[in-house]
């Protein structure tokens, strides 16, 4: 049974009544951005494209419509792993919400199903390849649907960059259900992509929101590779010895050697990737959701979906193959918009290895241009002398000034005219054959008369040796930058470089070109502060009393068997921290502290700040 929208409650005041829902269920005083137009347009039974930034509030413009329309909410969520987490922090809001995947009890599921009829539940979280089977369609038919809320949209286009098949298939939603109102939301979509995901589900008649990119709480950095481990430690220890975080690594036996690594290095830190054991992924995933100062060392397998507010840090050990993926992957840090850092070690090696796996995959030509194009916009994003955030924005079509919290604004760096430099180094892998490594042609650069080269012949060059005035550390990044630009090319298994077009233009027109002067010592950037988010907003008497009001909510999830941050967030036991309420109208003030979880909680943590004062 589908309901038409002319039969649905709450539609002649959906604002008024969304409002309620807000400050009464989710303890939030009034919306943000552009959420308040897109519930009402989806309440009314409007279908929408939402994108927002991590962290932005994209879970309210489906999790409010549902409640305000009859019927159950069916949201569209592709990692299993994770529902049963989300179906916690709602319930904790007396939210009637459940999963159905293949980790529930059976007669969990069929109680949800018997709920689905009966118009008794709010909120069912299933993945696509559960919702397209028969017999769950044949459900659908039969109960009563407020809405559908096709999460991590990206997944649709096979332009974005996590591409599932299954996502294709929801546009049959559109023709079954012509009554459901749809709104498919994602963080990350460049506009090739959003226009793919509007295409594929159907939603040309529906409105799109664009409510930006930015995350002006991340602090970003990103650093020429010298000693990716170190460099990884050192931030860590600086920044984040206290705090949740995640590194990122390209793959599977890195990622278990950099988790063994950082406990040797007396951190709790889990692997997480395909090749482990189902059992052991879903005990690592629950530790760092469940427990604090966990650093969970992944591929990027690991992390959409994830709902943890309270990640300080994203460290990328490698660069991931897009800047989408990129910004997907740093936007699980600082979820609760408290500052938060992300930090990205990057070497040539790493765009040689992408640019392999773009060339080995059975991706027809088109999409590999494509691919290949993006990840030089990521390395343009490494290379850049000017603010990141500004190169993020700008390819996400939009803007922002300098933001003054990235490693670039805070220390610009030096540029150089690079034209000659750039020519010998391009004639260098001319002149050699187009068939060597970076490392080979800054030997040729730099007069050194190895075996290889005299056995090659190179000594005899007339680029040999015409590179001295520069040392190696100085040529590696040259090299990196002119990959970055696409003046040079990876196109052999053993990542020799060659010219492309571009850069046989830039020799034959004698074009100039600036470069990122490169760094004697690369140093972290970063706004002087102690770790975590409580530092940069609470005075030191107040640290006492956060660390009390912590070790209370641990206690309390502890024996909930929940995750801390479905107790409370961070932002709100720093607002305990900073207003100290004394009592139960006090505490109402404090964010993100709605009717339920003030009548659970109120009273422990009112009773924790009494004994401080």
């Amino acid at each position: 049974m589908n309901i038409s929208p002319a039969d649905n409650k709450n539609q002649s005041a959906p604002d008024a009544a969304a409002l309620r829902i807000l400050q009464k269920t989710y303890g939030f005083d009034a919306f943000r951005g552009a959420q308040g137009d897109i519930i009402q347009h989806v309440a009314a039974g409007g279908d929408a494209f939402v994108l927002m930034p991590t962290g932005g509030g994209k879970s309210l413009c489906y999790q409010i419509p549902a409640l305000l329309r009859g019927g159950v909410g069916i949201v569209i969520s592709p990692l299993i792993a994770l529902m049963q987490n989300q179906v916690e922090a709602l319930q904790q809001l007396g939210i009637r919400a459940a999963a159905i995947n293949s980790n529930v009890d059976g007669n969990v599921i069929a109680s949800t199903k018997d709920a689905m009829l009966r118009g008794l539940i709010d909120l069912v979280y299933v993945a696509p390849e559960r919702l397209l089977m028969d017999d769950f369609l044949a459900l659908l038919d039969e109960a009563p649907i407020a809405l559908f809320a096709i999460d991590e949209a990206h997944c649709v286009s096979q332009w974005g960059h996590d591409f599932r098949p299954h996502y294709k298939q929801l546009s049959i939603l559109a023709e079954r259900y012509p009554y459901a109102p749809r709104i498919a939301l994602t963080a990350t979509a460049d506009a090739p992509t959003r226009r793919d995901i509007v295409e594929c589900l159907k939603l040309q008649d529906g409105r799109s929101f664009i409510a930006g990119f930015d995350r002006p709480n991340i602090h970003y950095t990103i650093l020429p590779k010298e000693s990716g481990r170190t460099q990884i430690l050192n931030f860590i220890r600086q920044n984040h010895a206290e705090d949740s975080g995640i590194v990122y690594c390209l793959s599977r036996k890195l990622t278990e050697e950099t988790a063994d690594w950082l406990s040797r290095e007396g951190f709790t830190a889990l692997p997480y990737h395909a090749g482990l054991a189902p059992e052991i992924r879903s005990a690592h995933l629950a530790r760092f959701l469940k427990e604090e100062k966990i650093i969970m060392v992944a591929t990027i397998a690991f992390g959409m979906g994830i709902d943890k507010p309270d990640v300080r840090f994203v460290a990328h050990m490698t660069i991931p193959k897009n800047i989408e993926a990129y910004y997907q992957e740093t936007g699980r840090a600082g979820r609760d918009g408290m500052p938060s850092n992300a930090l990205m070690v990057y070497g040539a090696q790493d765009a040689v290895m992408q640019r392999q796996f773009i060339e080995d995959s059975d991706a027809p030509d088109a999409q590999k241009r494509i691919e290949h194009q993006k990840l030089n916009a990521l390395l343009g994003l490494c290379e850049t002398a000017g603010c990141r955030r500004q190169v993020l924005l700008e390819y996400f079509g939009d803007s922002c000034a300098p933001c003054g919290n990235c490693d670039t604004c805070l220390s610009p760096p030096e540029t150089f005219d690079g034209t000659l430099a750039a020519q010998k180094a391009l004639s260098a892998a001319y002149r050699t054959g187009q068939r060597y490594g970076a490392g080979y042609l800054i030997d040729v650069l730099g007069g050194n008369a190895d075996e290889r080269i005299t056995r090659n012949g190179h000594d005899q060059t007339s680029t040999f040796g015409i590179g001295k005035d520069m040392n190696k550390t100085e040529w590696q990044s040259i090299f990196r930058q002119l990959i970055a630009r696409n003046l040079l090319q990876t196109d052999s298994e053993h990542g020799g470089l060659s010219m492309t077009a571009q850069g046989q233009a830039f020799l034959r027109e004698k074009q100039t070109i600036r470069l990122r002067k490169p760094a004697r010592r690369a140093a972290l950037s970063r706004k002087p502060s102690r770790s975590g988010a409580d530092a940069s907003v609470l005075p030191d008497e107040d640290q006492t009393l956060l660390a009390a009001l912590k070790s209370a909510r641990l206690e309390i999830a502890r024996a909930q068997g929940v995750p801390p941050y479905v107790i409370f967030h961070d932002k709100s036991l720093v607002d305990m921290a900073l207003l100290k309420p004394a009592s139960m109208t006090d505490m109402a003030l404090v964010h993100g502290i709605g009717e339920q979880k003030f009548k659970k909680y109120g009273p422990a943590f009112l009773e924790v700040i009494a004994k401080f004062l």
